[in-house]
């Protein structure tokens, strides 16, 4: 018989020693001292997570932490689970196979199987692989029953009742014939968009530069296209976004930024540039890094129109009294419990397969 509330008390755990170790690693002299050594184990493994991915810097890292040490309280935690029925949930094993783009990009997937009463068996992207074993560590330290429920392998698949897969859409076409046996949720690539009119104020097109510029912009929530009206002055935006500029200092934003306008300027493509992000007007969704694409739309109903038909390509649309589920400017990295990757719910998945 599983403990459901066993398991989500150990989140909760989970997200209080996630709050104390982004105060501790940045030497706040009001840090707990519960959990000392862990806490310094986790400092070594968030320094070295460099090592297997260059944009896993520190910084990067403790704000993925972070993120998830807000959300794992025992509020929003029942919040989220409050309708559903996880009594009625039959054990089964759950394959995951996780991206690595950006720190912890799997973990909504990892706690969601776990909190729902079920096992996992983990694939870790080679580019996120060591922070996924401490923190199940801690888990079946808090709550030693979950031991056997979290089950890493670098080798085949095998005995599994479903499978949740996030991959390009190459290895998404590798996922559906592999598992298409079975239940599965197979994610493919999905990029965010933000509709500005002209009238934004300066503190939402500074918000909007963090839906930008956070994680470089490699998650599928980073905003890596404005649709804008014929004839934007872009000029307001690139002041309200200024206080980015500072990511020109990363090698690897910058060798991206210097590799992707050379070949802008030896293709005598059209860019607009203001020494970190370069515009460029594109039709496709997905820009490169440091680089920001944009379309122009003619009417507020055609935009809406095209959207519908490509919305299977977004996760996120960031806009102001635009639709009813747009994202209010800067909120892309900051989504709740209940806010889906690919609105598909995996609460619902998991307890009715």
């Amino acid at each position: 018989m599983i403990d459901h509330n066993a398991r989500l008390k150990a989140f909760v755990k989970l997200g209080t020693f996630f709050q104390e170790f982004c105060e501790f690693a940045n030497n706040n002299a009001n840090s707990s001292e519960n959990d000392i050594s862990k806490k310094e184990d986790f400092s070594q493994i968030v320094s070295s997570a460099k090592n297997y991915n260059g944009w896993f810097t520190k910084e990067n890292v403790l704000l993925s932490i972070k993120s998830w040490g807000d959300l794992l309280t025992e509020k929003n935690l029942n919040t989220w689970l409050k309708d559903y029925n996880l009594s009625s949930n039959k054990k089964k094993t759950v394959a995951l196979i996780l991206a690595g783009n950006i720190p912890l990009v799997g973990f909504h997937d990892f706690l969601t199987v776990l909190i729902t009463g079920n096992k996992a068996i983990i694939k870790l992207s080679s580019n996120d692989k060591i922070m996924f074993p401490f923190i199940a560590k801690y888990l079946t330290y808090v709550e030693p029953t979950l031991q056997e429920d979290i089950v890493f392998t670098e080798g085949k698949l095998e005995n599994f009742d479903a499978v949740i897969a996030t991959g390009s859409n190459n290895t998404a076409r590798y996922f559906e014939h592999y598992f298409s046996k079975g239940p599965n949720i197979i994610r493919k690539n999905r990029n965010s968009v933000a509709i500005l009119t002209g009238n934004e104020t300066t503190e939402q097109l500074e918000a909007l530069g963090d839906d930008i510029f956070m994680y470089y912009g490699l998650g599928c929530r980073s905003v890596s296209k404005l649709f804008v009206p014929k004839g934007y002055n872009f000029d307001t935006f690139y002041k309200s976004i200024y206080k980015n500029h500072p990511i020109i200092n990363q090698n690897k934003y910058a060798n991206n930024y210097d590799y992707n306008k050379a070949v802008y300027l030896m293709s005598e493509f059209k860019i607009l540039d203001n020494g970190f992000l370069m515009l460029k007007e594109d039709s496709n969704y997905g820009s490169p890094i440091a680089t920001l694409f944009y379309e122009e739309y003619n009417t507020v109903e055609e935009l809406k129109s095209k959207l519908e038909t490509d919305k299977e390509k977004l996760q996120c649309v960031v806009a102001h009294n635009f639709s009813d589920n747009e994202i209010i400017f800067g909120e892309t990295q900051k989504p709740q419990l209940w806010e889906y990757a690919d609105h598909i719910d995996t609460v619902s998945f998991l307890i009715t397969i």
